[in-house]
């Protein structure tokens, strides 16, 4: 088999390891938040119904393309998904179960705002078939949350969590932390209450400023006082996988924790290399179709999205392939998040050279470990995981 053919059976196949999901992009939300640099947008008014039949044109016809897979997880994320009405993620749920097989245990999630407002439709979410949601809560304490520009308050929050155990069987929610002027007492007081009422699941981000953002332009221009040193930042990162680890919620991947069995379906698809299908505006995706694997994406701007399906009867900008190179640096960059790492096979499969001179030097660091099974990063690390990969990818 000539070495060109060699590497499309592998690609072909590979995705399986990962597995196959969708991803739904809501881009709308009340307010935007200072440090989110996400595709969300503010709107007053929204056509739904509108909304509504561009989706699900897309989710058919993408359908078309990976008939007979079977489908494992589905992800309403945003912007805001808790701002689409029921019946409208009633109707997207119907044309998956029509488009694809699913899989017994299959995972929908939709990320919400802990508000009233939202927290009231949640038992029509659970109706229409999701069985999992994320909270994006961020903090316990209403100081912060007005830092954050959150339009909840902490005990709107717990009210809205209080709903959402009882409704579904799956919860996890969000906290931020390494925030203005927060101290390690203060963060460990905040984790060990959150870790009290959590059901399965936990995503922790250290705060981080990106460019293009309202606390980035602050930064620039030294109006964003009180973030952490770098010392102070490793000190709350240690205490927050020791805290959780003891609570047994293991940290499955670099933010998010979880007990045995909880971890999110959706994401480990992304981070294990899997195919998924990216539907709405700023969406993207990975298929692997007729033995090659192709990166698609769409327009970032909801107005270009929709009028794109409406007008030519797809929402997806040229789709740009993969190569062996990039197919195995994604590989890595996704896989080695994850605490247990990447299998070997796969990245020999991929072209990975085991026992490389990085790789060796690392493991002498104490970065890596010792397993020849699996390519993981150790606890010691995780921390410094850019720089591990850094090493790994250069030539």
């Amino acid at each position: 088999m000539r070495f060109k053919n060699w590497w499309r059976a592998v690609l072909t196949e590979d995705w399986r390891n990962g597995g196959f999901g969708l991803y739904l992009h809501w881009p709308f939300c009340q307010a935007k938040c200072p440090y989110c640099d996400f595709n969300s947008h503010v709107a007053t008014r929204i056509d739904q119904d509108r909304w509504g039949r561009a989706y699900i044109h897309e989710i058919k016809r993408l359908g078309k393309e990976t008939q007979g897979r079977v489908l494992q997880s589905v992800f309403f994320g945003g912007g805001t998904p808790s701002m689409m009405s029921v019946r409208l993620v009633d109707d997207i749920l119907a044309t998956i179960r029509a488009t694809w097989p699913i899989a017994n245990d299959i995972e929908i999630t939709l990320e919400a705002n802990p508000t009233s407002t939202e927290a009231d439709r949640f038992a029509g979410y659970r109706a229409a078939g999701v069985n999992r949601v994320s909270l994006g809560v961020q903090a316990l304490n209403d100081a912060d949350l007005r830092r954050l520009g959150r339009m909840h308050s902490a005990a709107e929050a717990l009210a809205a969590f209080d709903i959402a155990r009882t409704t579904f069987d799956r919860v996890s929610f969000d906290l931020i932390y390494a925030r203005q002027d927060q101290t390690l007492a203060q963060w460990e007081t905040e984790l060990t209450t959150a870790l009290s009422m959590a059901v399965d699941h936990l995503s922790l981000y250290q705060l981080t400023i990106e460019d293009g953002t309202v606390f980035g332009e602050r930064d620039a221009l030294g109006q964003l006082r009180g973030l952490p040193n770098d010392d102070l930042g490793a000190d709350l990162y240690f205490a927050t996988q020791a805290i959780c680890e003891a609570a047994g919620f293991h940290g499955y991947e670099t933010s998010n924790h979880a007990r045995i069995g909880a971890e999110s379906t959706h994401n480990r698809i992304y981070w294990q290399s899997g195919d998924y299908v990216g539907v709405g505006p700023g969406a993207q995706g990975r298929l692997t179709l007729d033995g090659a694997r192709w990166e698609t994406s769409t327009p970032l701007a909801p107005g270009a999205w929709l009028a794109q399906v409406e007008n030519q009867g797809h929402g997806e900008l040229p789709r740009e392939p993969i190569g062996r190179a990039d197919a195995l640096t994604e590989m890595l960059l996704m896989g080695l998040r994850l605490s247990e790492g990447v299998s070997r096979d796969r990245l020999r499969d991929a072209g990975y050279e085991n026992g490389n001179p990085q790789e060796t030097e690392l493991l002498e660091l104490g970065l890596i470990a010792q397993d020849p099974e699996r390519l993981r990063v150790s606890a010691e690390g995780r921390p410094v995981l850019n720089g591990i990969l850094r090493s790994l990818l250069a030539d």
